[in-house]
């Protein structure tokens, strides 16, 4: 059974994932209507799996006999300066997404929630990847700097980006 502090602030967790995958579909928006086709389609690919990420929280605070609520959204940035801009906002956003995941998990120890705290684990590594890969394009970003014939490739090759974390499951 989950307390009312921790159904509250996994409540609030909700609220967060779904504004990132707002966030990650405004800019799959932009891209697309700049040409960024790869770009778009990275975007709208990411706005999905954060959906998952909230509905995740949704199943988790009902199966523990919570009850998880649909909430009001900020609305997302509609438009960016530069494609290095919107990744800068992208990597600044997954840092906040971090330490509120980092937050969570304080809380649930303080708790003695430990079911939550194991929950949260998954979560905890999913942040690690998030960080690693918006800081890996943005370094690509940074590298071709103002070369069209760049961010031409750079788009191409974002349909393929894998990035493997530290902390990613390594296989048997």
């Amino acid at each position: 059974m989950l307390s009312e502090r921790m159904q509250s602030v996994l409540n609030n967790q909700i609220r967060i994932e779904a504004e990132s995958s707002q966030i990650y579909l405004a800019m799959a928006s932009w891209a697309e209507l700049k040409g960024l086709e790869g770009v778009s389609q990275f975007m709208y690919g990411q706005s999905d799996e954060e959906r998952q990420h909230m509905l995740k929280f949704f199943k988790y605070i009902n199966e523990r006999g919570g009850h998880a609520k649909v909430s009001e959204l900020s609305g997302p940035a509609l438009e960016f300066g530069s494609i290095k801009e919107m990744f800068e906002t992208l990597f600044k956003h997954e840092i906040f997404v971090s330490q509120s995941i980092n937050e969570l998990v304080h809380i649930s120890l303080e708790e003695k929630d430990y079911a939550t705290h194991n929950f949260l684990q998954w979560y905890v590594a999913e942040q690690i990847e998030e960080e690693a890969q918006a800081r890996t394009i943005l370094d690509k970003i940074n590298l071709i700097g103002d070369d069209k014939g760049g961010l031409y490739l750079f788009d191409n090759d974002i349909k393929q980006l894998t990035v493997v974390s530290s902390v990613a499951p390594t296989a048997p």
